[in-house]
């Protein structure tokens, strides 16, 4: 298959069918930001905590027969790790993802259980893509980026399609936890008139500065430390920004505290256990970073965090 092929809204739109045929809607829940009522969508609600199912399904069910046989690799600090191997072992598919070895333990575990291969390597310190590279090339397995595949990036994009269903209408605008760009690109082909609000940690900015500059920028030798691992890419790639330049609106930055808050605030008023990069969104719409109205959309993404970890959190108050 043409794994160069631009994603596009018809391909969001079949995606968003083959995943109401496996997995019900997650919640789109009411949400009261400064006195405003916005929505949240619970995607830290799905099967594995995360929204990466959805683009692991669409590209995994649109590998050919051969393609399938000969397995695919995945590269994820934890939440792709675990739509590519949910979805490659409901295919009966071999699945190996390349992890960092200081990804969370919960995201480690949860991707063997799910009966992938862990590749390991040393964040920071070695090339992430150069290691899949062997492994792809050593298996004559196929990549599954995890965010920089048209697939992928239609799959995401149901989760708009399936929003807009919910809202009952188009929503105004999307609030987007941002590591690479993926969810982003997607919901930016699923609702043409929504207005698309990126939003990274401090520091890891690299799609919100590559929107403005219009060129691909990589993180720097230093990077400050985030407590968002899930949205730690070194660089988008050329084919999220070119659905996003032009398209999305000037990328936002949140702090490790302003997250926090944001856990807090979901866990306190959702019910809802999100973990750090998966409540960036809603730390940008609480911090008043991006405008709310009756009919924005927060994105919630992922869920993964270890009880230890997030009662700590909790307590830091």
């Amino acid at each position: 298959m043409n794994a160069n092929r631009s994603p596009n809204r018809d391909g969001v739109i079949a995606a968003a069918r083959s995943i109401a045929a496996i997995l019900p809607p997650t919640p789109l829940l009411p949400v009261e930001i400064g006195g405003v009522r916005a929505h949240v969508k619970a995607e830290s609600l799905q099967p594995v905590g995360a929204f990466k199912i959805r683009g692991g399904w669409w590209r995994l069910s649109n590998l050919s027969e051969e393609e399938k046989t000969r397995g695919v690799v995945a590269v994820s600090s934890g939440n792709h790790a675990q739509g590519v191997a949910w979805a490659a072992r409901r295919l009966g598919i071999a699945a190996a993802i390349v992890m960092p070895r200081n990804a969370p333990k919960v995201k480690l575990e949860a991707t063997r259980a799910l009966g992938a291969e862990i590749v390991l390597y040393d964040r920071p310190g070695e090339d992430r893509d150069e290691v899949a590279a062997r492994e792809v090339e050593a298996r004559g397995a196929t990549l599954v980026h995890a965010f920089g595949d048209p697939w992928v990036i239609e799959g995401q994009g149901s989760a708009g399609i399936e929003a807009a269903e919910q809202l009952g209408r188009a929503p105004s605008r999307f609030v987007v936890c941002c590591g690479g760009g993926g969810l982003a690109a997607g919901l930016a082909f699923s609702s043409p008139e929504s207005a698309i609000h990126v939003v990274e940690p401090e520091g890891w900015d690299m799609v919100g500065q590559a929107i403005a500059t219009g060129e691909i920028v990589r993180v720097g030798d230093n990077p400050p430390t985030t407590i968002c691992d899930a949205l730690q890419p070194d660089a988008t790639k050329p084919i999220n920004l070119a659905v996003l330049r032009g398209r999305a609106e000037p990328g936002v930055s949140v702090t490790d505290e302003e997250v926090r808050t944001a856990q807090r605030f979901a866990f306190s008023n959702l019910n809802l256990v999100v973990e750090p990069g998966g409540a960036a969104a809603l730390a940008a719409a609480l911090a008043g970073k991006v405008p709310v109205d009756e009919d924005t959309v927060i994105m919630i993404t992922g869920g993964n965090t270890d009880a230890d970890s997030f009662a700590e959190m909790l307590g830091q108050v």
